[in-house]
């Protein structure tokens, strides 16, 4: 078969919803399948679980009706939501339901691994600067103290992507990518971290055999299974970013940034930006995030503006001056994140006088959130980053994507495919199955960009100074 005639599938499982999507040689996609799902609750919230069998469930419904539609699929792969955990006995048969990494059973258990290893240490060796509740160690140890009859039957502890591969495959693989949260794994040697297993009373042998990313690691109905990564490392890979040069940034009801690094930075006691393994060879991949951004528009247009479609309430900020007249947003409404940690901050609009309208207001919520992409940048470092590679709602908005371009004095490109973590996942995919040398090389085929954004002559210095010495004085 000529490469031409290839189709590569790439599967994205988030936190309730399975994207997927089939594209052929040159990245153009050729079908989509989605399907929503809801996560059970239970013990006030505390506890967030899913059946694992639903899972697979899903997976096997996509493959079918894409392969239906769109023909042979040569190699498919998978992305997923990090954390998420599942413990089975020793034929793979779940002892409980899936625990869902937004669940919050596991805090006391967090403060007793931070008594034992600090956070230095725990970030040293995994690249996660703190220790929650929503970390497999911790959510293992839990069921250690809480839920022996569980634990002691335990034989097989998988991540999500780990559980789709075997379910795919009959393979018990992982890796390194997905296990760089698990805060039992280095990520420095691409081993488990021995200390960390002891202590929470776990052995190797109940643990997937590490593979790199992007190696075939068995076949399902033909198509050849190649191993895939973390949702977000797949999305910023479905943008094209390969090297250092080049960052991806997803406006959507939160604002994440992932930028490539080629090492671990030191650790810093006051930042929590977590520093996991990329999916390219060497590198290392800082997320960052911030909890409002589109968000607060549809906040503001929902109680202020409920009659103005969001490309109304664009066409009206635009004929606002940049800088807003001397209004400013801190955009806190669900606490800060980064750079600045402050989960009891909240929202401010400053230097509010009788001349402001609602287009004001809608501006000074785009440009409040340029502006934390700014200091999250200037946190991390720019001099070597020449592109940002913009995706999600928020790049649908020229006018938003505009500000943000003047406010980094950084160029913008916005990918032509919308699923970036299917596209991530898919190029995985090929590159695994051996039609490409590597997963840059097929980055470089399958992603394209369409509109292009330059830093134009609006200036923001004064508006972005004003809004630090805001944020500095009140968060």
């Amino acid at each position: 078969m000529k490469n031409t005639d290839k189709k590569f599938l790439g599967i994205d499982i988030g936190t309730t919803s399975v994207k997927a999507a089939v594209f052929d040689f040159e990245g153009k996609r050729l079908g989509l399948y989605s399907e929503d799902y809801t996560l059970d609750y239970s013990g006030g919230g505390t506890f967030i679980e899913f059946d694992a069998d639903r899972y697979f469930a899903i997976v096997e419904r996509a493959v079918e009706k894409l392969t239906a539609e769109c023909g042979r699929i040569d190699a498919l792969s998978v992305d997923t939501q990090g954390e998420t955990m599942i413990l089975t006995d020793a034929f793979g048969r779940p002892l409980c339901p899936a625990v869902v990494w937004l669940d919050n059973r596991a805090s006391a258990e967090a403060e007793i691994i931070k008594d034992k290893f600090g956070n230095k240490t725990v970030y040293d060796v995994t690249g996660q600067p703190e220790i929650t509740a929503g970390w497999p160690a911790c959510k293992l140890l839990w069921f250690r103290r809480n839920r022996p009859e569980i634990f002691e039957k335990t034989k097989k502890i998988f991540l999500l992507e780990d559980w789709i591969l075997f379910r795919l495959t009959g393979k018990f693989v992982t890796e390194p990518c997905i296990q760089s949260s698990s805060v039992y794994f280095d990520i420095r040697s691409r081993s488990w971290w021995k200390e960390m297993l002891v202590f929470i009373g776990i052995g190797e042998e109940q643990l997937p055999s590490v593979v790199g990313t992007g190696e075939i690691v068995g076949s399902y109905n033909g198509i050849k299974v190649v191993s895939g990564t973390l949702d977000q490392i797949a999305g910023t890979l479905g943008c094209g970013v390969t090297d250092e040069s080049v960052i991806s940034e997803m406006t959507g009801t939160i604002m994440a940034i992932c930028a490539m690094t080629g090492e671990i930075p030191p650790f810093d006691p006051s930042s929590i930006i977590p520093c996991h393994i990329h999916a390219i060879p060497g590198k290392y991949c800082r997320i960052l995030w911030s909890g409002t951004a589109g968000m607060a528009l549809k906040w503001f247009r929902t109680n202020f503006c409920e009659n103005y479609t969001f490309k109304e309430l664009d066409g009206i900020a635009k004929d606002v001056p940049p800088g807003c007249d001397g209004m400013t947003l801190l955009p806190y409404f669900t606490g800060s994140t980064m750079p600045k940690y402050n989960p009891d901050a909240t929202a401010v609009f400053s230097g509010v006088t009788l001349q402001h309208t609602r287009a004001h207001f809608a501006r000074a919520i785009m440009e409040s959130i340029a502006f934390i992409l700014r200091q999250d940048l200037e946190y991390i470092g720019t001099g070597g980053i020449r592109e940002i590679r913009i995706t999600g709602g928020g790049a649908s908005s020229p006018l938003w994507a505009q500000i943000k371009a003047d406010v980094t004095c950084k160029t913008l490109r916005v990918p032509r495919e919308s699923e970036t973590a299917c596209l991530g996942t898919a190029l995985i995919a090929a590159a695994g199955e051996g039609t490409f040398k590597s997963i840059s090389e097929a980055a470089s085929v399958f992603v394209t960009c369409g509109k292009e954004y330059l830093p134009g002559e609006d200036d923001y210095s004064a508006a972005y100074e004003r809004f630090v010495k805001i944020d500095n004085l009140l968060n």
